[in-house]
Formats: C-alpha cells, sequence, structure tokens
C-alpha cells in the first residue's frame, strides 16, 4: 500500500485513465445516483432500529386515545367545592362516570370519567374529612375547565403523518410507533458491506518497528460503516497481491465492498487492476478533493443470480480513507438504505480555513459558539486532530475567510 502525496500541485491531477478528477460534489452526486433503495419489510420494532421508514409512519389511534389525567390529584366536575367519592381513579382502568358537583381521586395518567370537568393538582386542593368534601386551597389557581387534562387527540388524530419516508428508526422513534399502534414497521434492509484492508506493513498489535505500522482503519471503519447505516458482514486482511485481492473482490456477496489502499499507481497497487478482470466499470476515478483525491467508486456485474453490487476504494492513509468514507460511501450507503440526506449543514468559520489552491480541501474542525476552529494535525495520514473534531469543514477552492460560512459534515458521535 504506497502512501499519498502529502502536498498537492496547484492543478487538478487526473487519475490512470487520464481523465480530469471529478469535483467533490459531482463525486457525492455520482454515488448517490449510482444506486437504488433496497427492498422494503415489515419487521418488529427492535429488529428495525437504525434501518430507515421505507413507508410515512402514520398514527393508528388518537395520542392520548382518551382524555386523560396530567397531574396527580383529584378529577371535578363543574365548580367547587365537591362531594368526594369513595373510589380512586388509576391508569388503565375504565371508570364510571362522575356525577355533577363530585369529585375523585385520579393517578396521572388515568382516564378522565365522564362527567369531569377538569383535574385540580393535589397541591392546589385540600380535603375536609368531616363533611367529605373538597375545595381548593387559598390562594391556588382553581380548576377551570380543562385544566390539567391531556385531551383525546391532542397530540395526533387516527391517520395523521408522524414521520416521512425514509427518516432513520430511532429509539425515540420505536416508543413513537409503540404508542401509536403499531406492532411492526415498514423499512429498507440495511445494507450489507464487507471490508478488506490491503498492505502487508500493517500490524493489529503491539508497536511499529521494521517498517511496519499499526493499522488504524480496521478499528476505525466498521463502527463508521454502521453509523451511516451499514451492516459490516465481513472484515478482512488481504495481501498486497493482484490475485488474492481479485478472488476477494469476486467471491464478496455484499452490497458495496469497501477497500483500504491501492487505489493509485504504485507499484503494489492492484485494485484497477482486480477490478478490470472483474469487469467493473469505473464511476469515479479520482476526486478533486484534499486529502483522499485517488478515492474511487465502480459498479460490478450481477452473476447468476447474484445482484450487482458496488466497490468504494478508499486511500490507505488514515484522513485519507476517511475522506473517500464521507465522499462516496455516504451517499452510497444513505440512498441504498433508503434514508432521506440530510440537508447542508453551514457553519460560519471562526478562523481563517486555508483551502487547496484548486481542489476542494476537508479539514477537521470543532464547533463552538462563534463558530468552527480549525484543529492541527490535518494531514493525510494523521488522525490527531480528526480525533478531537466533531465536524469535517468542506472547504472550496481557495478555502474560507473569517466569518465566512461553509459546509461542514458532522462525524459520528460515537
Amino acid at each position: 500500500m504506497t502512501p499519498h502525496h502529502t502536498t498537492a500541485p496547484a492543478r487538478r491531477s487526473a487519475p490512470r485513465g487520464g481523465r480530469p478528477a471529478v469535483t467533490w460534489e459531482q463525486a457525492r452526486a455520482t454515488a448517490r445516483d449510482a444506486v437504488q433503495p433496497l427492498p422494503a419489510a415489515a419487521l418488529a420494532p427492535a429488529q428495525a432500529l437504525g434501518h430507515a421508514l421505507a413507508a410515512p409512519l402514520a398514527a393508528r389511534t388518537d395520542l392520548p386515545p382518551f382524555d386523560t389525567s396530567a397531574m396527580d390529584g383529584w378529577a371535578v366536575a363543574g365548580p367547587g367545592p365537591w362531594r368526594l367519592e369513595d373510589r380512586t381513579l388509576l391508569a388503565g382502568t375504565r371508570p364510571a362516570p362522575l356525577r355533577p358537583g363530585a369529585a375523585a381521586p385520579i393517578a396521572t395518567g388515568a382516564r378522565l370519567p365522564a362527567g369531569a370537568t377538569a383535574v385540580l393538582r393535589r397541591e392546589h386542593g385540600a380535603t375536609d374529612p368531616a363533611t367529605g368534601t373538597l375545595h381548593v386551597r387559598s390562594a391556588a389557581p382553581g380548576a377551570t375547565p380543562g385544566t390539567d387534562i391531556r385531551v383525546q387527540g391532542h397530540e395526533c388524530r387516527t391517520g395523521d403523518p408522524l414521520l416521512p419516508a425514509g427518516a432513520t428508526v430511532t429509539p425515540a422513534v420505536l416508543g413513537l410507533a409503540a404508542a401509536a399502534g403499531h406492532d411492526r414497521l415498514t423499512v429498507h434492509r440495511r445494507p450489507t458491506v464487507e471490508l478488506l484492508v490491503l498492505g502487508d506493513e500493517l500490524l493489529t498489535s503491539g508497536l511499529p518497528g521494521d517498517g511496519r505500522v499499526r493499522d488504524a482503519l480496521g478499528p476505525l471503519l466498521p463502527p463508521w460503516l454502521h453509523a451511516l447505516g451499514a451492516e459490516v458482514t465481513g472484515h478482512h486482511r488481504v495481501p498486497d497481491a493482484a490475485a488474492p485481492l481479485t478472488e476477494a473482490v469476486r467471491r464478496s456477496s455484499a452490497d458495496v465492498v469497501v477497500t483500504t489502499g491501492s487505489t493509485a499507481a504504485g507499484p503494489v497497487d492492484f485494485l484497477h487492476r482486480a477490478l478490470r478482470a472483474n469487469g467493473a466499470e469505473l464511476l469515479v476515478d479520482s476526486v478533486a478533493v484534499r486529502p483522499g483525491h485517488p478515492m474511487l467508486l465502480a459498479a460490478l456485474p450481477g452473476t447468476g443470480p447474484r445482484p450487482a453490487r458496488h466497490l468504494v476504494g478508499l486511500p490507505g492513509n488514515p484522513l485519507a480513507a476517511v475522506a473517500g468514507l464521507v465522499t462516496l460511501a455516504a451517499p452510497l450507503l444513505g440512498r441504498l438504505g433508503g434514508r432521506t440526506p440530510d440537508g447542508p449543514h453551514r457553519a460560519r468559520a471562526a478562523s481563517a480555513l486555508p483551502g487547496h489552491p484548486a481542489d476542494t480541501r476537508l479539514v477537521p474542525v470543532r464547533r463552538a459558539e462563534n463558530g468552527v476552529t480549525p484543529l492541527p494535525y490535518d494531514g493525510p495520514a494523521m488522525l490527531r486532530g480528526l480525533a478531537r473534531a466533531d465536524h469535517l469543514a468542506v472547504l472550496p477552492p481557495g478555502g474560507a475567510t473569517e466569518g465566512e460560512y461553509v459546509t461542514v459534515l458532522p462525524l459520528p458521535a460515537g
């Protein structure tokens, strides 16, 4: 796996085939337009977590489904004082009607009885055991009609749209779906990914030495791919040789193969040869972005019952690989998983953000109230700046001046 240049010429370099590198925006659009969402399936809510809705989520019931008490206190009928009834209204029961002028203790969330006009909070009421009556405490608010009642259908009515197709199923969505009466959710299948880590020089444990370095992308990429909506079904080391790489690409059954390294034209960069041997079509073969310009995207033909697949080739340097991940893998996986793309996030530059003379530049930044600030250690082979960052700033050629607004990409939090 050959290292990539840490400096760049002012002109845009061309890939192996001699074609000019596409712009960062064109590369992302090509990746998203290369695929269609995967088929939908109806899953139990727990299984649907992390998937994207394949159809709008609509309410199957009113929420609340009936009038309920918003507080512990008394359900009251009409103006006070009230005669206390010898019963307590609890959640999970269907109470008998409340007579005019009467009151009954009620728990938060309990169904309101017919005839009740309000709920008097416990701290606002006082009872007189001698007369069996309830009255409002001195200086406390009264119980005007509708006080502390969660009215049926206040949150939504049956059939109301709750979430659009493409929304990601989060824990909060699971709760909303359950409350709205759903036992199953129609979602797109998560795209499967097989990760192929290339490089004979990589170590998986111990300290670097004798020309060998630790593999940083093996630990970094699987959780990041999972955050992008993928299901990582395989993670393999592949030797720096044409035959094993060609075979690994050929036998993969994943929707997307992600490789690290071998995207340039060095002495052990065999990815282009492996793609040709597998009949692949290159969709992107270099992007005018720094770091990471040798990244690539290819379509792999289907064979027999196996459908067509795609391969994202990430550069081998760690930050360059992350650039390839957010440029090509993120939009490709998002579209396969049926996710609605996030709108552009914009942030003010708290200080000048130096760019590349001709290409887009991705820079690790940290966001604060006064805007985003670049972090040091942002070379293609470095991860120290990225580890402290919460966003990547997308800088146009020439960079951005202090106070200028730039596009930022949020980074996975965990």
